[in-house]
């Protein structure tokens, strides 16, 4: 009986601003080069990172010359346990596909970047909202075919390329399509935009996919220079990816001096608890790098972020791409940017009046107009005069009071002082989140923490971690009022001992 030929399909879920369309245009006009029929559609993500847009690509395996003047009908849509090759750009997106059946041991060959962009439910947890990694990379080696897997986003930083240039090259190096390396080539030339740039990436990709190890983990950022020589001499080696990791992300976020604060307030730590090093250290680093009106304009004036539209958008070089910011920061959120003195009195007003305490500024900002640029980057631009403002030092106070509660119970009861160390989870975000993390964490210490540390009392661990886990996982406050509520009797049961 003849064999009856079927479409190659590929799935591809891709990210807002990560080239996704470029992607699915380059292998469409990879295929049409080697004489393929070939379809491609896509279905548009939503916003605030709830999910990916995805594009689906059929190509016939026969070239059209051979067809006798006939054409194959193509899908529209992918099929659950009918996906050839399944193109991820982010992690967790390949473990979307994996649980919605578009990946199956028998047929798909799964191409994804190990890489995170965390989702907006993953950040909104009180808690470590994240999804286990151990648990999605145990789904793609149990689901497909066959995997190929390395940090694209990584790849594409030291190629100079975007993230689709990678992911061309990873699915060419993967094989499973019927299309020469020539091919793949001729459609990035043949597009025009940044050749150079995404033939780099596609290199690199496709050298990843025919040869490189699949990643246990997201390897370290390097961190600047004088405060990496100082985590390498003063700290213990098991703690080296999560300090060069911080320093990093301090050094971008304020400078290196404020980068080599945290490793000084890390030195009491250094050479006690290895397991209470590694709490505190990761701890301290989001705490010491809280979000406020500078950081968001920082962020947004990014040159990669509109290099990362454009993209997406198709943008061809020299086409303008506008692009608009909204903001509506109230009053506290002004007023974190503000010198201390004067944000305390004006925060004092707001306490006895309702309408001030209410105020916010809705704004649409362009960012890509040079008058909108140059508002984000005169904000962005306040970073030295940050420590001056009224968040940074009722930031700073309150991060050495919780600094100082951990030194003081690691001379007595190691448990207590992690978990002391870890009721700083309840401390993130900004806004409404931020304050009623901040609201919780101050009743727990007021409760618990200083009155344990107050008697020199152990075993109070296990009454902190209660009252902490209820709060994150009830933002209302009413599960924490009920462990407080619990743990009342067992303290002074423990106080009596």
């Amino acid at each position: 009986m003849t064999e009856v030929a079927t479409p190659l399909t590929v799935l591809i879920a891709a990210l807002g601003g990560e080239g996704g369309g470029v992607l699915t245009g380059w292998i469409v006009g990879a295929a049409e080069a080697s004489g393929l029929p070939v379809q491609a559609t896509s279905i548009p993500g939503v916003a605030q990172r709830t999910g990916a847009t995805t594009y689906y690509v059929e190509i016939w395996p026969e070239p059209l010359a051979a067809l006798g003047g006939r054409r194959p009908v193509l899908s529209l849509a992918p099929v659950p346990g009918e996906v050839d090759v399944l193109a991820s750009t982010e992690l967790l997106e390949a473990g979307r596909a994996i649980r919605n059946g578009y990946v199956t041991p028998d047929r798909t060959r799964l191409i994804a970047s190990t890489h995170r962009f965390y989702t907006t439910a993953e950040k909104m947890g009180m808690a470590d909202g994240r999804f286990d990694r151990a648990k999605l990379m145990a789904a793609t080696e149990a689901c497909a075919r066959s995997r190929v897997l390395f940090d694209m986003e990584k790849c594409a930083l030291e190629a100079g390329a975007p993230v689709s240039a990678v992911m061309l090259g990873a699915i060419a190096g993967a094989g499973g399509l019927p299309i020469e390396a020539e091919a793949w080539r001729g459609a990035i030339r043949a597009d025009g935009r940044a050749v150079e740039a995404n033939l780099r990436g596609f290199e690199a990709g496709m050298a990843a996919a025919q040869g490189g190890p699949v990643p246990a983990e997201e390897p370290a950022a390097a961190a600047a220079p004088t405060p990496k020589a100082r985590l390498r001499a003063g700290f213990p080696a098991a703690a080296q990816e999560t300090l060069s990791r911080a320093v990093t992300r301090l050094t971008d976020y304020q400078d290196a001096a404020y980068a080599a604060l945290y490793l000084d307030r890390l030195a009491p730590f250094a050479d006690g608890d290895a397991a209470l090093l590694e709490i505190v250290a990761r701890r301290l680093a989001v705490r010491m790098s809280f979000e406020d009106i500078i950081r968001v304009a920082q962020a947004k004036i990014r040159p990669e972020r509109l290099r990362r539209i454009r993209g997406e958008t198709g943008a061809a070089d020299g086409e303008p791409v506008v692009v608009t910011e909204f903001f509506r920061p109230g009053l506290a959120e002004m007023c974190d940017v503000l010198p201390a003195r004067f944000a305390g009195r004006l925060l004092a007003r707001a306490e006895r009046s309702p309408r001030l305490a209410a105020f916010s500024l809705p704004m649409e900002v362009n960012s890509t107009s040079p008058w909108g640029y140059a508002r984000l980057r005169l904000l962005a631009g306040l970073r030295p005069l940050r420590r001056r403002s009224w968040r940074f030092v009722h930031e700073q106070r309150a991060i050495e009071d919780w600094l100082g509660m951990v030194r003081r119970a690691a001379g007595f009861d190691a448990a207590l002082a992690a978990e002391i160390a870890d009721c700083a989870r309840l401390i993130k975000g900004y806004g409404d989140t931020h304050r009623r993390g901040s609201a919780s964490y101050a009743r727990i210490v007021e409760a618990l923490v200083r009155p344990a540390l107050a008697e020199g009392a152990y075993g109070r661990a296990e009454a902190v971690a209660r009252a902490r886990d209820a709060a994150l996982a009830d933002p209302d406050g009413v599960a924490l009022a009920d462990a407080l509520a619990g743990s009342a009797p067992e303290t002074a049961r423990t106080a009596a001992e």
